[in-house]
């Protein structure tokens, strides 16, 4: 097996897990922004749409990750859940907000 250059973003997110300090909130989702710096460039309609199906029925079970910005929140991880919130009608999801620099996004 190769091996891959750092530790990835799992380094940056914990595994993806939220600590005991961490809050959740729920936050509208026209206060958040994508990620600009977001790398993936092309969703795929089909797993927007399985997701959204997927939110509509269970809702969303990992909180977005987000860092605040002068606009509103700016999206760390989770912008395929927050393009299916959208699709699904949702008003607000829920998100933890982290205080991340240029260079962690």
């Amino acid at each position: 097996m190769a091996k891959g250059l750092g530790k990835g973003l799992n380094a940056l997110f914990n595994n993806g897990e939220i600590s005991k300090d961490e809050i959740v909130r729920e936050i509208k989702l026209m206060e958040l922004r994508p990620n600009p710096y977001q790398p993936r460039k092309n969703f795929r309609l089909e797993a927007i749409e399985e997701l959204k199906q997927s939110i509509e029925e269970h809702g969303i079970l990992q909180p977005i990750i987000a860092r605040k910005s002068i606009k509103g929140y700016e999206i760390v991880a989770g912008e395929r859940r927050y393009r299916a919130a959208k699709e699904a009608g949702l008003k607000t999801v829920p998100v933890v907000v982290r205080e991340l620099n240029e260079q962690q996004m």
